[in-house]
Formats: C-alpha cells, sequence, structure tokens
C-alpha cells in the first residue's frame, strides 16, 4: 500500500469480508465504552465487538468471526434497501478499529461523509458502486472466500478474480491518496520549517498586542 518513505495509496489487493446491514453506524463498529481508551492500539480488537457476540459472550457466525484474514471490507447491501455505513457520531475509532482489525480498503454503496474522511486520513480508500454491483461482489466472495479483491484507486476500479468494475472514489479522497498527501500529520512534519516559520510570524503566536 505505501512504505515510511512513500505514502501514495494506487491500489489495495487482499480477501474480503461481506457486512450487511442497514445504516451500520459507528457505535456498531466500536462500541462506545472503549473510547475510553487513551490510544488506538488496542482498537482493533473491538471491531464490531458487540454484534459478534452472543448473549452469553461468545462468537457468533458474525462475517468478521468467518472471515478473520480479510483486508477488504464490502459493505451496505442488504435486500436492496441499504446505504451510509459510518453514519452517527464522528469518532475516529471507527475506522481505527477497522484498520487495526486488517482492513485496507472498503467498497459500498455510500459511507457517511465524515466517516469516509476519517478513512482517508488513514489511507483507506471507501470505493462506492451501485445496489446491484455490491449484491454482485458479496455473492462472489460468499461463494468462494479465498476471492481477492482490488481496489485500484488510480482507475477507479474493483478487480474480483477476473472481473473488473467500475466504481467511484471522492476525487478529493482520490488526489490524497494517489499524491500521498492524506496524512497530514506526516505531511506536516516533512515541512517543519516551513511550518515553524509560519508560526514565528504570526502575531497571536507571538504575544502580539495592538497598542
Amino acid at each position: 500500500m505505501s512504505t515510511a518513505t512513500d505514502k501514495t495509496v494506487t491500489a489495495v489487493t487482499g480477501p474480503a469480508v461481506p457486512v450487511r446491514g442497514n445504516d451500520i453506524d459507528t457505535d456498531q463498529i466500536v462500541p462506545a465504552r472503549f473510547l475510553k481508551e487513551v490510544t488506538f492500539d488496542n482498537m482493533g480488537e473491538y471491531a464490531f465487538y458487540d454484534v459478534r457476540r452472543d448473549d452469553d459472550g461468545s462468537l457468533n457466525d458474525h462475517p468478521f468471526n468467518r472471515y478473520p484474514n480479510a483486508t477488504i471490507l464490502v459493505v451496505n447491501e442488504n435486500f436492496g434497501c441499504n446505504q451510509n455505513f459510518g453514519c452517527g457520531s464522528s469518532r475516529e475509532h471507527a475506522p481505527q478499529a477497522l484498520m487495526r482489525w486488517g482492513i485496507k480498503g472498503l467498497v459500498g454503496e455510500s459511507f457517511a461523509e465524515i466517516f469516509a474522511g476519517n478513512c482517508q486520513a488513514l489511507g483507506i480508500p471507501t470505493a462506492t458502486a451501485d445496489r446491484e454491483t455490491i449484491e454482485w461482489i458479496m455473492e462472489q466472495v460468499e461463494a468462494d472466500p479465498a476471492l481477492e479483491l482490488t481496489i485500484d484507486v488510480e482507475n477507479e476500479t474493483v478487480t474480483v478474480g477476473d472481473d473488473g468494475i467500475d466504481v467511484t472514489i471522492n476525487e478529493s479522497q482520490r488526489e490524497a491518496l494517489l499524491q500521498g498527501i492524506w496524512d497530514t500529520t506526516a505531511l506536516m512534519k516533512s515541512y517543519l520549517d516551513e511550518v515553524e516559520e509560519t508560526a514565528r510570524v504570526l502575531p497571536y503566536l507571538n504575544e502580539f498586542t495592538e497598542c
């Protein structure tokens, strides 16, 4: 995907996990009680924590339990009435949990805007396609869990086995991934001298007072 010196994300490839459901919100992705942790280090353990378990705490047949090696998450389709994955609160813990579980890219009918932005900040593409396409992808993955998908950010396609499908990636997200400028913290560090110089001349950072 990228290296320590190259932040460009041109494509992500790997086995997929299909998760169906209406308006799957950030509280389902990572329950609120885990937000008290001061770092994101353990967030991967909490991805879909509650819905992956029965009332007695035992693991159920949730897709994240059945596709433990997946790196591409396919979402939204459920009897033709779903979209808006990642809706609800703006918590960045949700994409952090998915990334630390192993997810490197998402494909779905639609994503909540803030959630998609938080994914972009982690270098995770969120590609969209119509309902019928998402259903077809899910069916292929369910029929062959070892099947690999490739999200091609540059060409806006998803390859499923030998089949290539056109998808849409938000243009600002696409440019950020392709140019390697999605990691704003790393970007600021790379221009540290310029940042410090700008801070030096800003009056409100230098105890500026009007006469």
